[in-house]
């Protein structure tokens, strides 16, 4: 199942949409989460925490989907 996540700015880092949508608790998990390399960008790893994320992009990480809209 596909969560959409909706943004009202051009882009929100990684790091704080991994908390945003309650993947990760706070900000050290959510950057442990990234520099373990549990999270996919749009089908590739990414271990950028910084990474802007931005209105189509898709997030995998830990079996949850998430599509920005």
């Amino acid at each position: 199942m596909t969560e959409e996540i909706k943004i009202s700015t051009e882009f929100i880092k990684l790091d704080q949409l991994l908390k945003f949508s309650g993947i990760a608790e706070t900000g050290g998990h959510a950057k442990d989460i990234i520099l373990n390399g549990e999270v996919k960008v749009n089908g590739e790893i990414c271990i950028m925490r910084g990474k802007k994320i931005r209105s189509g992009d898709r997030i995998l990480t830990n079996g949850k989907k998430l599509i920005i809209i």
